[in-house]
Parts: C-alpha cells; structure tokens; sequence
C-alpha cells in the first residue's frame, strides 16, 4: 500500500537547482543596471503598462527562484522550513529591488519640476 505521507516531488535535481539559484540572481541585476541605463520602465505609449509588465516579470522571476531554493535539497516536496523562510526572504527581497528599479533619479525629478 502506498503511504500518502510520503509524497516526493522532484523539479530539478539539487545541484542544477543550487546553481541556478545563484546564476539568475545576478542576470536578473544585470537585467536591472540595463533597465535603469536605458530608462525602460519611462518609455513606450503607456508607462503603467511597462511597469506592470515588468511587474509580471519579476513576480514571475521571484516564483522561478523560490522553486529553485526550495529544490536546492534535492526535492519541491517535502521542504525544509529554513528552505521555506529563506525562499520568502528572497522573494520580498525582489518586491524590494522591483520598487527600487522603478524610482527615478532625483535629478531625474527635479527636471522634471523645472519643465
């Protein structure tokens, strides 16, 4: 008989996951200098939408990672419960770089209020 209890979900292999877990962070820092040197998140026809798309992209981006350092031990579940706080630690670590990504310089601004 199987035993419900035991249930085991593999993604990704521990050593790929442990890896990527600290690859994709620093392309996604690479991702946000480019973003910020060429004031993506200001230009197209609607600001807002740019900004919800790249919303999107890192909240899509924090779940992608959290997978990975849930997976770091070899399995998606069972997880251990430091996996689990240190996956959300990193996830309101990426709201607060998206907030961050977005906010203008302030001489940015302050031509802004010249204009």
């Amino acid at each position: 008989m199987v035993d419900p209890m035991d249930v085991r979900v593999v993604l990704i292999d521990g050593p790929t996951a442990a890896t990527l877990a600290q690859v994709l962070p620093l392309l996604l820092l690479t991702l946000m200098v480019e973003q910020r040197r060429v004031k993506l998140h200001t230009r197209g026809r609607s600001v807002v939408v740019t900004r919800v798309l790249l919303g999107a992209f890192f909240l899509a981006f924090a779940v992608v990672e959290s997978v990975l350092v849930l997976s770091i031990d070899g399995s998606l579940i069972p997880f251990k419960w430091t996996d689990l706080a240190i996956s959300l630690a990193i996830f309101g670590l990426l709201a607060v770089l998206f907030m961050l990504s977005l906010l203008e310089a302030p001489d940015e601004r302050e031509k802004r209020k010249r204009t």
